[in-house]
């Protein structure tokens, strides 16, 4: 047995004991999933700025292909082809508040990885954790292809492929494919795949349950299996224009840019485009035959598509827009497949809020009205009536709502005030509202980036491990 295949067994051992409950085995899941020879054929890379405190640790783990930026450090672990993000991480002197409490930071807050298996997954965002704020912790845990763990700290669980973990706190859980959890903490618990559920204590709740037929056409997961379905697709579809920039090592390209705008050299940017100021295209993204307004961003995993985002359009970690013009300050949540065709294309309002994990694949031309509500599988104009509700009725609206397979309950204005409140945030710690020298936000502050890149071993019984690394400025 390999020095790898010990850590990867490590891994099993300690994300089945914490699973025990759930009567869940991962090994079948992973054990098979990457072919060995890629732990070997991809670098790792870090990148580091005057704006980001340094700090990164590799001890007895494989990075293969993966990225790190902020305070990291990797324990024991597997992180294959990832992104682990820490431009939002909290700094020593700041302050954490929960409820009346106010919690002050001794250390800079730092991302540790231990004794997990990451593949192909976000990391991103701060501990919203007022019990670890200066830790962002991800043990014992594996996740699946495109599945987001953000601002999340997890703990012995498993997400499948394309599911999201927000702003949550998760110890002991299994989280089913394309499902998303945003409730401040879970523990104990299986979600179902495709449930879309949004809870803040007992102010409200928002609760979706995808088709299982519908699910099963689009992410489809079985136990020695790749992932498979119409997502899986899309996004395989388009790997091979990723390997030349990954193939290369060089400097970020800022003269041709207009002001204030970053768009990575890890990113694919092809066909005709127009990018505007301040806009942020992060890595991974990938921009074809499209227009970005300024203030708009794509997020990584993100695919912009023969659309037109007018401005300050956000789209979230794995959002898909293609064939589509998004209004103003529209917000497309995480791992949304907006899917217009050039004969059926789709436009949203602006002002709208596209819900996260939402299924936009359109039979005919669709029109989704401004200050716009939607979430769920819409195909045709007809669906319109049981997948979106202006915000406006909704913020109104007290006591519970039924409308198709979406269950509402409580205080619909904290539900919009609270949406529309992060996506300001948003747009402004992206850098949408940068002026030339105030409010400064990620698209800036990594204009000037430097990558620097590290290899595994080659051969021998630690082949694809990477040797044990400490930088620090």
């Amino acid at each position: 047995m390999t020095e790898l295949e010990k850590v990867l067994h490590r891994v099993v051992d300690r994300v089945n004991v914490n699973l025990r409950e759930l009567s869940m085995d991962v090994g079948p899941f992973v054990r098979t999933l990457v072919v060995p020879e890629n732990f070997v054929r991809f670098y790792a890379f870090y990148g580091f700025t005057p704006h980001h405190p340094l700090s990164f640790q590799f001890r007895r783990s494989s990075l293969a292909g993966s990225y790190f930026l902020g305070k990291c450090v990797v324990d024991h672990s597997i992180v294959y082809k990832s992104d682990v993000r820490g431009d939002e991480l909290k700094t020593k002197g700041e302050t954490l508040k929960c409820g009346s409490l106010e919690i002050p930071l001794h250390e800079d807050e730092m991302i540790r990885i231990k004794d997990s298996f990451l593949v192909k997954t976000l990391v991103h965002s701060n501990s919203h954790d007022p019990e670890s704020p200066e830790e962002f912790l991800i043990q014992n845990t594996v996740a699946l292809h495109y599945a987001n763990i953000h601002g999340s700290p997890i703990e012995g669980s498993f997400l499948g492929p394309f599911g999201t973990v927000d702003l949550t706190t998760v110890h002991d859980c299994v989280i089913g494919s394309f499902a998303y959890v945003q409730r401040g903490e879970l523990a104990h618990a299986r979600i179902d795949p495709g449930r879309i559920w949004v809870q803040a204590g007992d102010v409200f709740e928002f609760n979706y349950q995808y088709p299982m037929e519908v699910l099963e056409k689009y992410i489809h997961l079985e136990a020695g299996k790749k992932p498979r379905g119409q997502l899986v697709d899309f996004v395989e579809g388009r790997k091979k224009d990723y390997e030349e920039i990954f193939g290369l090592v060089g400097k970020e390209l800022l003269d041709s840019l207009p002001k204030g705008t970053k768009v990575s050299r890890y990113a694919v940017v092809k066909g005709k485009n127009r990018i505007e100021e301040n806009v942020l295209v992060a890595q991974r993204a990938y921009i074809e035959d499209s227009r970005l307004g300024r203030g708009s961003n794509a997020q990584e995993n993100c695919y912009i598509v023969q659309s037109e985002l007018e401005g300050n359009d956000v789209t979230a970690h794995g959002g898909k827009v293609i064939c589509a013009t998004l209004g103003n300050k529209v917000f497309v949540g995480f791992n949304s497949f907006l899917h217009g065709t050039p004969s059926c294309r789709l436009t949203v309002g602006e002002g709208s809020i596209v819900m996260p994990h939402t299924v936009i694949d359109l039979e005919q031309p669709l029109e989704v009205p401004p200050k716009t509500l939607v979430w769920g599988y819409l195909r045709s104009p007809e669906d319109l009536a049981s997948q979106t509700i202006p915000l406006e009725k909704l913020a109104h609206h007290k006591g519970e709502l039924q409308l198709g397979s979406m269950y509402f309950r409580g205080s619909g204005h904290e539900f919009v005030h609270g949406f529309q409140h992060r996506i300001e945030h948003i747009l402004e710690a992206n850098g949408a509202f940068f002026d030339g020298n105030a409010h400064p936000g990620h698209a800036q502050k990594t204009r000037n980036i430097s990558y620097n890149t590290i290899q595994p071993y080659p051969d021998g019984p630690l082949k694809g491990l990477y040797p044990t690394i400490e930088i620090r400025p």
